[in-house]
């Protein structure tokens, strides 16, 4: 299958809509180009930008602090989340090649690939996952992580699409690398604890806002990303917020009334 068989890729409906949108996502892309912005949020937005821009079912993003160590900050859902932790703890996968060859990778059907990932294939197939595509945020020479796109069916990625997904790749490249000084590791390993300890809160929120409400993890996120950015917050923040009962979310992302 081709993404020709989908329709418009993102599902926005008209081509100038999604025209819109992609100008819409840049434009957030490169706000948050400043001095103060948080890696967790520029990240988050990144992987939910490519499923609304490209079509494909889940995102996960990998972080490398550039001395061999690989984390996930950031997830579209729950099941990409976990399979983008799989591959960190066995080392194999299409976004952990990606990472480490700073290359794309795209796999039409991953069925085909069980020789190459004998136990990411498996994982990726149970969790409803048939088809990938990884590419690496890099800059040059430096490659950071490495953004994977997973899709429910055997798709091709075209080549446009995969040029887009490394443009919005590159853009959080450059809002990671710009605050690099001389000593690049330390800060990029910096950046990358904050985002561990980032998401740590963000997944504390999630089974806080999915026990109070009665709604999904994935649900839950999707509450915290719309109070957000209705309210010009980081998503940290708000995760924050939620644990420490600062605020109080109802299912549509508004403040409950007391």
């Amino acid at each position: 299958m081709t993404e020709a068989d989908l329709g418009r890729p993102g599902g926005v409906g008209t081509a100038g809509g999604w025209e819109r949108s992609l100008t819409e996502t840049f434009v957030t892309l490169a706000d948050t180009l400043v001095a103060d912005y948080d890696v967790v949020d520029l990240l988050d937005r990144l992987v939910m930008a490519s499923v609304d821009l490209l079509g494909v079912t889940a995102s996960g993003l990998l972080l490398d602090d550039q001395t061999g160590h690989l984390a996930l900050v950031a997830s579209s859902s729950e099941e990409s989340r976990l399979l983008e932790l799989f591959q960190l703890q066995h080392d194999q996968g299409p976004c952990v090649d990606c990472v480490h060859d700073g290359a794309p990778v795209s796999v039409d059907d991953l069925a085909a690939h069980r020789d190459r990932w004998p136990l990411f294939v498996p994982a990726a197939l149970e969790l409803g996952f048939r088809s990938m595509t990884a590419v690496p945020l890099r800059l040059r020479e430096h490659v950071v992580g490495g953004l994977g796109m997973f899709h429910e069916g055997p798709v091709t990625m075209s080549p446009d699409n995969q040029r887009l997904a490394q443009a919005l790749a590159d853009v959080a490249t450059i809002g990671i690398l710009q605050r690099r000084s001389v000593h690049r590791s330390t800060v990029v390993a910096g950046q990358l604890q904050h985002a561990l300890t980032s998401r740590i809160a963000i997944e504390q929120a999630k089974g806080v806002l999915a026990e109070r409400l009665s709604i999904g993890v994935d649900q839950a996120l999707d509450v915290m990303r719309r109070y957000a950015r209705s309210h010009n917050e980081k998503l940290t923040e708000v995760a924050l917020a939620v644990v420490n009962g600062a605020v109080d979310l109802s299912s549509d992302g508004t403040l409950r009334e007391q």
